[in-house]
C-alpha cells in the first residue's frame, strides 16, 4: 500500500523517543490523489493511510495511545465514531474531536495521531 504523500512542508510523521507523532491524514486515496464525497468513506482512507503510516514503521494501531479529529460538520460525529470503531479495539486511544470551520483539500475529516512503540 503506497503511503499518502503530504499536501504541504511536513512529514507524515516523527520519532521523539518512544512516542510517534502522525501528521493529520485526510482522506485522499494514495494512488489516485482523489478524495470521495462521503465522509464514511474519507474517514475510512484517512484511517488506512494512518495504518499504512504505523506498518511502514513495524508499529500497530495498538500502539496508538492518542488521536485527534477535526471534522467540518460536528453532526458526522456518529458516521466518523462507527469507521473508527472498526480501526481500533479497547482498549481505545485517548481522543479529542474538534469541529472546524474547514480543512485541506475540502476534506471533511482529518485524524491525527500519537503512537507508543512498545518494548
Amino acid at each position: 500500500m503506497p503511503l499518502p504523500k503530504p499536501v504541504g512542508p511536513y512529514s507524515l510523521y516523527r520519532e521523539a523517543g518512544d512516542f510517534v507523532f502522525i501528521s493529520g491524514q485526510i482522506g485522499i486515496d494514495p494512488e489516485q490523489g482523489k478524495i470521495p464525497e462521503d465522509v464514511e468513506k474519507q474517514t475510512e482512507i484517512a484511517l488506512n493511510n494512518l495504518k499504512g503510516i504505523l506498518e511502514s514503521i513495524g508499529l500497530k494501531t495498538e500502539n496508538v495511545v492518542k488521536t485527534t479529529i477535526f471534522l467540518i460538520d460536528i453532526n458526522d460525529f456518529p458516521k466518523v465514531n462507527e469507521v473508527y470503531s472498526k480501526f481500533f479495539s479497547e482498549p481505545y486511544p485517548a481522543r479529542s474531536t474538534v469541529a472546524v470551520n474547514s480543512l485541506p483539500k475540502d476534506a471533511k475529516v482529518e485524524i491525527e495521531a500519537i503512537a507508543y512503540k512498545k518494548s
